[in-house]
């Protein structure tokens, strides 16, 4: 794929959704780092439920410690994994109020160096709450790159490093939104939805579909 048409892919993606932005929510950057952490192999809309109720009664590191593992679990139970994020999230507090005066740092180095947060996590978080033109590839990115030919690579971090380098600047930083909704709702896993794509045109994909949500709703 050359330059000309991954501009013109970003071009119509930006069309249709000028401001994307991440469908988890949250207030401040400890509320979004907690939120990824608890999203991994979770769906946004439970994490959402989840912090709908624990953001309004604790919201900081030192109020998450205050309530302590245990009744951290009571918040996230309905999560997949809660024990092990619950841990994580708990040790995560304590290393930014002892280490970063109960701020989430703005760079990668220190990010990752947080229990439970890996690249990906820390990319969400540079790129949503400090603005950093960073990538996250989840599953979503990761297919839609391959299956498109926008930036195809064996590996996460092939992907990753190959998108950074070939998305066109001016889409640089919304691009990884883009495309995790793009892969959410069109690019489907199993049955993209081809007949509802406005880059089917511009698409790599040699096995498109006719299938559209109209068809899959009648």
């Amino acid at each position: 794929m050359n330059k000309a048409k991954r501009t013109e892919i970003f071009q119509r993606l930006r069309d249709a959704n000028p401001s994307p932005k991440t469908e988890l929510q949250y207030d401040s950057a400890f509320e979004l780092l907690v939120a990824v952490i608890l999203s991994a192999q979770a769906t946004d809309v439970g994490v959402n439920k989840a912090t709908a109720k624990l953001f309004p009664v604790a919201n900081t590191p030192q109020a998450i410690l205050e309530l302590g593992e245990d009744g951290l679990k009571r918040y996230v139970k309905t999560i997949g994994l809660y024990n092990s994020k619950a841990a994580n999230i708990i040790k995560t507090c304590r290393a930014l109020v002892d280490e970063h005066d109960g701020e989430v740092p703005a760079t990668r180095e220190a990010l990752v160096a947080l229990p439970g947060v890996g690249r990906k996590t820390a990319n969400v978080v540079l790129n949503t709450a400090f603005g950093q033109a960073a990538m996250a590839v989840d599953t979503h990115i990761y297919r839609v790159s391959n299956r498109t030919g926008i930036a195809p690579g064996k590996t996460v971090r092939a992907v990753e490093d190959r998108l950074m380098r070939l998305v066109p600047q001016p889409f640089l930083q919304n691009a990884h939104h883009w495309l995790i909704l793009h892969g959410r709702y069109v690019c489907r896993a199993r049955t993209p939805l081809c007949g509802d794509c406005r880059i089917v045109d511009l698409c790599e994909y040699r096995h498109k579909t006719t299938a559209s949500n109209k068809e899959k709703t009648r």
